[in-house]
């Protein structure tokens, strides 16, 4: 209820003139509603996205963890007779301590008199790609030895480098081979490669 300011006459709510004097009657005053202040919004994506980080974060620290535990627990190591081997969700992997085993497996003459090298022989199955590895070290010059296997891959693409230090590559529709030469000390070392299976694709044949 609103009253006269002149004669204190009751007045109508939304007269503008007092209906015994006549006087005017002002308007009344509009609260104003205070303004939201504008960052809240912004800290309220802020913390959302900060959340969203942190719940990330955490799964994917969870589901390494997880995948972690299901590799561990599916793989299974044995030991026989100088033989390790080694089997994973992703493949297998044997090393073994007999010469003869890895030099069979390799898929190429070894060079004559060679020795090979104690726990240096590896078997890998990933998949369809099969990889045998074996290490030999011999008294004759990385150069003779080097001429061996140009001989056994006449299409083999060869470096060398001033340290005679020798890289023979070649490869044909089922294998790859990779010969590594170099002189150490007073005897040279050779490490023998052979890779085979569908990650083998063309080139030239080592026949």
């Amino acid at each position: 209820m609103a009253f006269c300011n002149a004669c204190g006459a009751t007045v109508e709510p939304g007269a503008k003139f007092c209906p015994k004097c006549g006087a005017a009657v002002p308007a009344a005053a509009v609260a104003s509603t205070p303004a939201t202040p504008a960052q809240s919004n912004a800290v309220k994506v802020i913390l959302i996205v900060v959340a969203i980080v942190v719940g990330l974060f955490i799964l994917g620290i969870g589901t390494a963890t997880f995948i972690g535990w299901r590799i561990a627990r599916h793989t299974r190591v044995e030991q026989d007779r100088g033989k390790v081997r080694v089997e994973t969700p992703f493949g297998t992997v044997e090393s073994t301590d007999d010469s003869d085993e890895a030099a069979r497996n390799l898929g190429i003459d070894v060079y004559p008199g060679a020795r090979a090298l104690k726990g240096k022989a590896a078997n890998v199955t990933m998949g369809s790609m099969h990889t045998v590895a074996a290490e030999f070290e011999t008294d004759d010059p990385p150069e003779r030895v080097a001429e061996f296997y140009k001989k056994k891959l006449p299409h083999a693409n060869i470096a060398v480098s001033d340290a005679k230090h020798y890289t023979i590559i070649s490869h044909d529709k089922k294998n790859m081979f990779t010969i590594n030469i170099e002189p150490q000390e007073d005897k040279t070392l050779i490490h023998v490669a052979n890779i085979s299976g569908n990650a083998v694709a063309g080139g030239e044949s080592t026949d």
